[in-house]
């Protein structure tokens, strides 16, 4: 099976040793995205803020590799304050529809840049 990097001028660009996403297959596993602005490479400000460029930053890529959020089949979520949860939920709703992808939030002491969430998913592609 052959891999395929998958990346997106959408999206800010990998600033490590990763790709924005590699598709093996009909599978896509997009790396974790924080709310940097593509543009700017800044982080954007407050939480909700924060969600929905996390958001679209995964559309971008998800978009680049043949995909839509219908696609995805697992979402994980790391948040550096759980009680954010239930604003994650809110935001979470303007981007999906049923069926809703499989989930994990996870709780975690911090995150990249000072990020307040991350996000990573897999797609499978018809």
């Amino acid at each position: 099976m052959s891999k395929t990097v998958i990346t997106s001028d959408k999206a800010p660009a990998a600033i490590g040793t990763y790709s924005q996403a590699i598709k093996a297959g009909n599978t896509v596993y997009m790396s974790g995205q924080i709310p940097l602005d593509p543009v700017s490479m800044e982080l954007v400000e407050g939480f909700e803020a924060q969600t929905v460029q996390v958001f679209e930053n995964l559309k971008a890529v998800a978009e680049a590799a043949g995909g839509s959020f219908k696609d995805i089949v697992k979402l994980n979520i790391f948040l550096t304050d759980l009680s954010h949860f239930a604003k994650v939920n809110e935001i979470m709703g303007r981007y999906f529809e049923q069926p809703y992808p499989a989930r994990a939030a996870i709780g975690v002491a911090a995150l990249p840049r000072g990020s307040l969430v991350e996000m990573d998913a897999i797609l499978v592609l018809e």
